[in-house]
């Protein structure tokens, strides 16, 4: 039995993991893998495959680098969605421009403090605002500190019991605070919004240590197999997120994921691309996460770059 294991269980940025195992998409290659786990704490996970109780890891690509210092023992199997997958959510009653982030002075924004945070920093130092000059604080979102599984009302109860005027998170956490009135959408990375490259920073990917995919090859490569199967499904049928979620997310979030993957389905492939890596790399080595660029052949599992492609998985 294999075990999996996500950064965010309620993140739909990592749901093509968790779909993958649900839909049964893993056993089909013939890997039984155990019920997804995710943690709060993005690290647990990732010292699983250093130390063997988890196999595969579905997060922020560069989610291993605290237990894999240089990326040396990891490897990118596939991405489960392209190009970086953050948003900001703004109270719905500010008169601003979608994108303009000159907007933020003067603002209180909620976000996590680990990986979403750092992507927040990034951003407004690229596009020249800092934090003192600027006025512009970063406070802790509302579950901060405790160990919520589920965390997609964060951007609604920020703004809600006046947190904060914006919020940075995930796409289910904008969803929720949209539908409830309080907020609208400022911020899409994913979509083009934010400073040049801003979608490179970072992308959703499936990886595992070089020792598991060196001890088990046939394994590894079916498990990409199967992520492209699930991206495919979905893509032509966002309504399975619906049999995915009734299992996996409370009714609220439940009720909402298979719209979310409805719109980010066009983003549903495997492919790890030069420029992502050349992205990533930029974005951790100015973040002190990594202290030279990688090669794309020392951090990717080229050996399954041709399953990447549906015709060929």
């Amino acid at each position: 039995m294999f075990r999996l294991a996500v950064a965010d269980l309620g993140s739909p940025s990592y749901f093509v993991a968790t779909a993958a195992v649900t839909l049964g998409f893993f056993k089909d290659e013939g890997i039984e893998v155990a019920p997804v786990v995710g943690s709060t704490v993005a690290e647990q996970n990732t010292k699983g495959l250093n130390d063997g109780s988890v196999h595969f890891f579905g997060g922020p690509v560069y989610g291993p680098l605290k237990t894999f210092p240089g990326f040396r023992g990891v490897k990118i199997l596939c991405a489960l969605a392209q190009y970086s997958y953050w948003f900001m959510g703004i109270r719905a009653d500010l008169d601003v421009r979608r994108g303009d982030l000159n907007a933020l002075k003067g603002l209180r924004i909620s976000s996590s403090q680990s990986s979403p945070g750092l992507g927040l920093r990034h951003m407004l130092a690229q596009a020249g605002l800092h934090l003192d000059r600027d006025n512009v604080r970063i406070v802790k979102s509302p579950s901060t500190g405790k160990a919520n599984m589920f965390r997609g009302t964060d951007g609604l109860v920020a703004l809600r019991d006046g947190i904060s005027d914006a919020f940075w998170g995930n796409g289910m956490r904008l969803e929720i605070a949209v539908r409830s009135g309080l907020a609208k959408l400022h911020i899409d990375l994913r979509r083009g919004d934010g400073p040049p490259g801003a979608r490179f920073y970072t992308f959703p990917a499936l990886c595992a240590s070089e020792a598991f995919v060196e001890s088990h090859p046939d394994v590894a490569g079916g498990a990409v197999r199967a992520i492209v199967k699930t991206q495919a499904a979905l893509r032509a049928n966002p309504q399975l997120a619906t049999e995915v979620g009734s299992q996996v997310f409370p009714p609220e979030e439940a009720e909402i994921i298979t719209s979310l993957v409805e719109r980010d389905a066009p983003y549903y492939d495997a492919t790890v691309t030069r420029k992502a890596i050349d992205g990533l790399n930029e974005f951790c080595v100015k973040q002190g996460l990594l202290a030279e660029p990688v090669a794309f052949e020392q951090l990717v599992a080229t050996q399954y770059k041709d399953l990447w492609s549906p015709e060929k998985a």
